[in-house]
């Protein structure tokens, strides 16, 4: 019943990839991916737990000792409670978290819920934990999909090889050196990359646009008493043609980038609207597949079918189930006996997002109706909201 609202929403996030990847590049894969973002936390919790990288590798390279296997233990530890944790938020996607959280306390999760918590959870302590770059670089398509959206005015992380050439390892003392730039090739910028590149060379595809190389440049240059901005944000034609901040932002906002606005601005008004205007429940009737018609053991004959009734509201809410059709014919809604069709209704009770089926049974004696398809509907009222739905059906009498 959804699905028109999933599709909506695909569309929208293509879209958007689209518009920010025109405008800034990789913005997705370095500031919001889930892979970068878990990669961030576990190297957070490795370098609170182990310490900094000079610490951490004067441990891996250190003798078995109880120290060793303490912190070993400890991160891995920490870093398995978090994996699973990001599998139980995700499995809160399709199970109300509030009762999968006291399915987990008190042992009763399902099958499936144990199966996708641990299997979610495996996925991020692997990629996370120990993949890590590997994965943007080789396993994820998008590095290959948003680069081939670039153009010569699209936002990324560039090397100003005009100021930093040639480089050259200086002292602070020193001051600036007329033969070098302004790079003193110190390679913090390869050093902090998470994917180990050297911008310097220019846009590769594995670079994703997190800045970190930007940044330990700056920090480099303010140690050096430089101007920051060696690696920065910049286009191509803006770093070629030395434009202005202001020039290069109005490159940005080119033709493409206004169509792309454009049409997601009106998919998200769309999706707003018709989200707005979605209906508090939803009603669906399904004939017997097995069998069209058939004869009871009191000769009658009995069409059956099933309607499902969801509650799309955020509070319970009541409804009255009735059935119009040929005059002669009867209605049996399950707990109820056999009625004339215009006396007969059901009243049902579903709590918040609830959905429930029930069977109908319209039945007619035989040769009181000649064999054809004579046409029922099926109305449907909530008497919290007073909306009121019609689903339309035929009821079959064959020879």
């Amino acid at each position: 019943q959804d699905l028109i609202y999933l599709s909506f929403l695909l569309i929208v996030s293509a879209l958007s990839l689209f518009l920010f990847t025109a405008v800034a590049g990789r913005l997705w894969c370095g500031y919001t991916c889930p892979q970068t973002v878990y990669t961030e936390i576990f190297l957070w919790i490795e370098n609170k737990i182990e310490g900094d990288r000079n610490v951490r590798i004067k441990l891996d390279q250190s003798s078995l000792s109880p120290h060793k296997v303490f912190r070993k233990t400890l991160k891995h530890s920490v870093w398995i409670v978090f994996a699973l944790w990001t599998g139980f938020t995700f499995v809160g996607y399709f199970t109300p978290i509030r009762e999968l959280f006291v399915s987990l306390t008190h042992f009763k999760l399902s099958s499936w819920e144990t199966f996708w918590i641990c299997f979610y959870g495996f996925a991020t302590y692997g990629n996370a934990g120990f993949m890590r770059e590997q994965v943007c670089k080789y396993m994820c398509p998008y590095a290959r999909f948003q680069s081939a959206m670039f153009d010569k005015d699209t936002l990324i992380v560039t090397y100003d090889e005009v100021r930093g050439e040639p480089r050259g390892v200086r002292s602070k003392k020193a001051g600036e050196n007329k033969s070098l730039g302004a790079c003193v090739d110190c390679h913090l910028c390869v050093q902090v990359c998470p994917t180990g590149i050297d911008i310097r060379k220019g846009l590769q595809y594995e670079c994703i646009g997190c800045g970190l190389c930007a940044d330990a440049c700056d920090v480099m240059m303010d140690k050096m008493g430089y101007e920051r901005g060696l690696i920065k944000y910049s286009t191509q034609n803006g770093m070629t043609n030395r434009w202005s901040r202001q020039q290069m932002i109005q490159r940005v906002l080119r033709p493409r980038v206004f169509i792309y606005a454009g049409v997601l601005t009106t998919l998200i008004v769309g999706l707003a609207i018709s989200l707005y205007l979605k209906p508090s429940y939803r009603v669906d009737v399904m004939r017997d597949r097995a069998v069209i018609a058939r004869i009871t053991d009191d000769n009658m004959i009995e069409n059956v079918y099933r309607i499902k009734i969801m509650n799309n509201a955020e509070e319970a809410q009541r409804f009255k189930i009735q059935a119009t059709g040929d005059s002669q014919l009867n209605v049996e809604f399950e707990e109820t006996g056999l009625a004339p069709i215009d006396k007969a209704e059901k009243l049902l009770m579903l709590e918040a997002g609830e959905t429930k089926t029930m069977i109908i049974e319209i039945k007619v004696p035989d040769s009181v109706l000649r064999a054809g398809s004579y046409p029922i509907a099926f109305n449907v009222k909530s008497l919290s909201s007073q909306e009121a739905t019609t689903e339309k059906s035929a009821f079959i009498v064959t020879n």
